[in-house]
């Protein structure tokens, strides 16, 4: 990985001096990246799409900065190591900065910290760069009850770089039609045996929505989607099916697929498997305990990489097709959601996941899990329905992101 530092030192520049004053910073940076010291005055030399930095090294030099202010990297970052008065600088550089209403981040500290840093604000970078030109596939329309999440997708597009395309539920039953029984068979047989246990279901509705799944994947293929949401619900009037078994194992496969035509919950998987690498169960919050400060999270569908061990259920509301009951093992998570019509808001926690319940009310994986923040968001000022666990705390990291591409945290 590059790293070009734009190099703001007062007096005469010489590369060979500025690497040896601030040696203990470049060599630990050295560890994770191929560093490049360029003077600001140089800065038009570096390839437009790498990632940079400025680096105030020293102080007396905020008249230079304000002079070449356009060449700074948006959003503006200040990596400084406190030596030669540079930290002073920096911070009149950014009260200069913020003076004009706009954002700007030091990153300093001690070398370990400062280092951890940069590489936070490194895979921000690259997993923006990485969402250009991604295509998010509508299969089907938003669910009618999603009435606060809409996405415009002129103004997602411009935000983000990505793609929504929208395609009809036909294309999928057209496909579904055209799949053939050797290439449901083995892999419905393959599925079960990993089961732990199969309830309500049947084998004749297993195959169905392996068949669905199949189909979707085919549909994928077709259409280069990197990501998609299915409107579930119109498909098992049509096919007599559930979604639940192909949306499982297309997150298995890295290809972020949500449910019921949700805009801003496929938006907020994909931006996890580009930042993280991990697939995310997409749930409804179904109680909410401000005693505890806990949330209990559910639906009917679960990646199976996510799970300990998964039960093959039925549908909860319509108690039809296939669904998946996960297990999931106790541990610190993230809960994220990213929203608004041009997903520019964003919630995030870090919690504890406390335990696997099996209410007969709720849909069939149910996590509860005890929050870092308050609760009471869900009942104050919720970003709508469906949010994103993620197994692990990356809250840092997903902070760093939102921040880097201006959106609001919503808080109560």
């Amino acid at each position: 990985m590059n790293l070009y530092l734009i190099i703001f030192t007062a007096g005469t520049y010489k590369v060979e001096q500025v690497y040896e004053k601030h040696k203990d910073l470049f060599v630990e940076l050295e560890k994770h990246f191929t560093l490049h010291l360029v003077n600001y005055t140089d800065s038009e030399s570096i390839p437009s799409h790498e990632y940079k930095m400025a680096f105030i090294a020293s102080g007396g030099v905020e008249n230079a900065v304000v002079r070449f202010f356009s060449i700074l990297p948006y959003p503006i970052t200040l990596l400084t190591d406190g030596l030669n008065n540079s930290l002073a600088a920096a911070l009149e550089i950014s009260a200069w900065i913020q003076s004009r209403d706009m954002k700007v981040k030091i990153i300093h500290g001690s070398v370990p910290n400062m280092v951890n840093q940069v590489l936070l604000h490194h895979q921000a970078f690259a997993a923006k760069r990485s969402l250009k030109k991604k295509r998010i596939g509508v299969i089907g329309t938003p669910a009618s009850w999603l009435v606060a999440s809409h996405v415009d997708y002129l103004l997602a597009g411009q935000r983000w770089g990505v793609t929504y395309t929208d395609i009809s539920i036909e294309t999928v039953e057209k496909a579904f039609h055209e799949i053939t029984e050797d290439e449901i068979g083995p892999e419905a047989s393959l599925f079960a045996n990993r089961a732990k246990g199969i309830q309500e279901a049947t084998p004749e509705e297993l195959l169905r929505a392996m068949r669905l799944y199949k189909a979707i994947r085919r549909v994928c293929q077709e259409e280069n989607l990197d990501a998609l949401t299915l409107s579930c619900f119109s498909l098992i009037q049509s096919l007599k099916t559930t979604g639940c078994l192909a949306l499982s194992l297309l997150n298995d496969e890295g290809i972020p697929a949500g449910c019921e035509g949700d805009l801003q919950s496929i938006m907020t998987l994909l931006m996890v498997k580009e930042l993280i690498g991990k697939p995310g169960f997409m749930a409804n919050p179904s109680f909410v305990d401000l005693a505890r400060n806990e949330v209990l999270l559910a639906h009917c569908s679960i990646p199976t990489k996510m799970a300990e061990e998964f039960i093959i259920r039925n549908h909860f509301e319509t108690e039809s097709g296939i669904a998946i009951q996960g297990i999931v093992h106790p541990g610190e998570v993230t809960l994220f959601k990213c929203g608004g019509e041009c997903l520019d808001e964003y919630y995030l926690s870090s919690g504890h996941l406390i335990e696997n319940t099996n209410m007969v009310t709720c849909c069939r994986t149910q996590l509860k899990v005890r929050l870092d923040k308050p609760a009471d968001y869900f009942l104050h000022n919720p970003l709508g329905n469906h949010h994103i666990l993620i197994q692990g705390n990356y809250t840092d990291l997903i902070q760093e992101f939102m921040q880097q591409n201006r959106c609001k945290p919503r808080i109560d």
